[in-house]
């Protein structure tokens, strides 16, 4: 991502030179450049912005997944133990011998905290998929913004306005996306 966001910053850097041009120059046939170097402007911090909460995601993902993960972990553990409990009764009815009544409580204690470890396990997974699904968004958002930023340039140095227009348009999705992943539930 660190390459689109450099590439970006030049192509927003050249717009702002002509932009500075047409402004100085006085020209009013130009003008409209300064206008298209300001919009740009905006979409490069749209972009940050979108950027920012994207990567925010990706991390809080990340989180959850590994605590769902270590909760896996811990509902794994907690069977073993259940079994290595309920095997060691078996042995000993095999042998003829009595059960150990503590190890049959202890087994049910350990199975109720394995339902309780899956639940938080399956919780988590359900974070972090809501994170990544964000994220995705929000990285659309911000793809859309370096586009815009791009055609903006462009338009300013073919001068043609129909290509501001565009490039306003893909602002506009942009914008969508950094609404869809930041203030809409999913």
């Amino acid at each position: 991502m660190d390459e689109i966001e450099d590439y970006s910053e030049s192509i927003h850097e050249q717009s702002n030179e002509h932009a500075h041009h047409a402004a100085h120059e006085g020209n009013q046939k130009d003008k409209w450049v300064v206008y298209v170097a300001l919009t740009t402007a905006v979409f490069a911090v749209l972009a940050a912005i979108c950027g920012l909460l994207a990567g925010d995601h990706a991390d809080e993902a990340m989180l959850s997944q590994m605590r769902s993960s270590d909760s896996w972990a811990h509902y794994q553990a907690k069977g073993i133990k259940a079994d290595i409990l309920s095997a060691s009764n078996n042995v000993l009815l095999s042998l003829g011998k009595k059960p150990d009544s503590t190890a049959v409580g202890k087994v049910k204690a350990e199975k109720k905290d394995q339902a309780d470890i899956m639940k938080k396990a399956k919780d988590y997974q359900k974070e972090s998929d809501e994170h990544v699904a964000r994220h995705k968004i929000l990285a659309r958002g911000v793809t859309m913004f370096q586009i815009a930023i791009a055609i903006g340039a462009i338009s300013i140095i073919t001068k043609r306005k129909l290509l501001w227009i565009v490039s306003m348009g893909f602002a506009a999705a942009g914008i969508i996306f950094l609404l869809q992943g930041t203030v809409f539930p999913l």
